[in-house]
């Protein structure tokens, strides 16, 4: 039970990331591997996703 709260959390943390991607506006292809990178490295690919992930509505459109 070491890892049990930490584990958790990356779940958590994982299926939000998951949602996240999914009900974003990329590209059908970039969805599968954002989804794909999360589920196969849950801790990498979060860590990725937080980093370079599908923005959403947050950029500024000149």
């Amino acid at each position: 039970m070491e890892y049990g709260i930490f584990g958790l959390i990356i779940l958590i943390a994982n299926i939000y990331a998951i949602y996240q991607v999914l009900t974003s506006g990329a590209s059908g292809l970039a969805k599968i591997l954002w989804t794909l990178a999360i589920l196969i490295l849950p801790v990498v690919g979060l860590i990725a996703w937080l980093i370079a992930g599908p923005r959403g509505g947050r950029s500024v459109r000149i």
